[in-house]
């Protein structure tokens, strides 16, 4: 079975209506797909993830489903757009319900998460974009996720502009050369993981 690479997209947007953070995931979904990976998706905003910071909070909440697809991959990609320079309240809510895996911690302190690596995607009209991804990496990590070396990709237009990422005919090539080389570097440090997992803490 081959190993599974799975995208939140955290825009506001809901479906149908066109998204720049599904056109900038399906195209690094479609980069690490290149190298023997089984990819799926997810628009948040079409789902009721309810607001707390536990596994599961009760009748109607979709995260448990979305939970358990994170937990079935290898590699978790992240794709959010930017806001007044933050990552979008639909990726803050992500990081407050990750926040129960800190709960899970095994007895030689090994998260449910350990072995799984997380890149980050970002777009916008707006300055911001390396903000976001520092938040991004930086609550990632903390709940047990590896993050790949390099930059990770990244879009913004001009300031208050009417092109989105997702009205260009070309992707700069800057960004398409990102987007390669995090697929490649997420694929190779899942299956070190894979077959290296992390040690116990020990005592």
């Amino acid at each position: 079975m081959a190993p599974r690479a799975f995208g939140l997209n955290c825009t506001l947007t809901p479906s149908p209506k066109s998204s720049s953070t599904q056109k900038m995931l399906d195209q690094v979904l479609g980069a690490i797909a290149a190298h023997g990976f089984e990819t799926s998706h997810q628009r948040l905003v079409d789902l009721e993830i309810r607001p707390g910071v536990a596994a599961d909070e009760g009748e109607g909440d979709d995260w448990p489903a979305v939970r358990e697809k994170i937990l079935d991959a290898r590699i978790l990609v992240l794709a959010t757009p930017i806001w007044m320079g933050q990552p979008s309240s639909i990726t803050k809510r992500v990081f407050e319900r990750l926040n129960a895996f800190l709960g899970e911690i095994d007895d030689d302190g090994r998260y449910p998460t350990f072995g799984r690596v997380a890149v980050t995607a970002v777009v916008g009209n707006e300055d911001g974009a390396h903000h976001v991804i520092a938040q991004s990496h930086q609550a990632l990590a903390d709940v047990g996720f590896t993050i790949p070396a390099g930059g990770h990709p990244y879009w913004v237009g001009e300031a208050m502009g009417e092109v989105d990422y997702i009205d260009l005919d070309e992707t700069p090539e800057k960004v398409a050369q990102t987007i390669r080389t995090v697929a490649a570097n997420a694929a190779h440090l899942a299956r070190l993981l894979d077959d290296s997992p992390y040690p116990p803490a020990g005592g």
